[in-house]
């Protein structure tokens, strides 16, 4: 199954399931992410694992240890303001890319709760970026 596919299906189920998923995700905190695409403006929604730190929302760019950044992430720099899902919750938001130290702090919180996320670093040369999302006033 490719991922495009891969990720239509875990959507759905978190839709369906007002945010719980099962397989490899059972268990883990989801949220979608819904960015505008950088070259398109058409809108693209990931499932994404997070956590939660200081009031923000925090995912991470690992793209399973891909050598390449994954699109949503170029899609949210060239567009910062982006749509969350949580269980039956949407609301609106702004990425902001976490700089160092900060940026290790938080991936190895990521890793202790998902160990994988070590195994998607030691797979790519690439630093996997770590982004801050803070919810927008309504």
């Amino acid at each position: 199954m490719d991922i495009q596919a891969y990720n239509t299906s875990i959507i759905e189920e978190f839709r369906t399931r007002a945010g719980k998923v099962g397989g490899p995700f059972q268990g883990a905190t989801l949220l979608l992410l819904t960015t505008k695409g950088a070259r398109t403006g058409l809108s693209r929604t990931n499932p994404l694992a997070y956590l939660e730190d200081e009031g923000r929302y925090v995912v991470f760019a690992s793209y399973a240890g891909a050598p390449t950044d994954p699109p949503w992430y170029h899609n949210l720099i060239a567009h910062p303001k982006v749509s969350v899902e949580m269980g039956t919750e949407r609301f609106e938001a702004e990425a902001e890319v976490v700089t160092e130290p900060e940026r290790t702090r938080l991936y190895d919180r990521i890793v202790t709760i998902m160990p994988g996320f070590a195994d998607y670093q030691r797979k790519t040369s690439r630093v996997i970026p770590v982004i801050a999302l803070r919810r927008m006033p309504k």
